[in-house]
């Protein structure tokens, strides 16, 4: 399916102004006032739901293997999150889990 040069600047035009219009409804309504307790709960929550939302679809339909699931990324994914659990150190889990990436891609070819 083939798309005019004008339908594909008016999909992104609208796709910019409603992300700006989310974005304002926070910082520009409600900005300068003090939020609520419940709403800064939920807040924190933000990260640790949009993290995995980005990271599952590169570990279990990569592009590099045709989108089939690969035994090298899962056990790095596993490990990242072990280390990131149990140590509770953002960027040893980080480097764990690239070593492991690395290391089993050299392993298993």
């Amino acid at each position: 399916m083939t798309y005019s040069h004008t339908t594909v600047w008016i999909i992104i035009l609208a796709m910019a102004l409603g992300s700006f219009l989310i974005r304002f409804s926070f910082l520009g309504f409600i900005g300068d006032r003090k939020m609520p307790d419940w709403v800064l709960r939920h807040l924190r929550y933000t990260p640790v739901a949009v993290l995995p939302g980005l990271v599952a679809p590169l570990v279990f339909w990569p592009d590099a293997t045709g989108g089939h699931t690969d035994p090298s990324r899962l056990a790095a994914a596993l490990v990242t999150l072990s280390v990131g659990y149990f140590g509770k150190n953002v960027l040893l889990a980080i480097l764990s889990g690239a070593a492991t990436l690395y290391g089993m891609l050299y392993l298993l070819g």
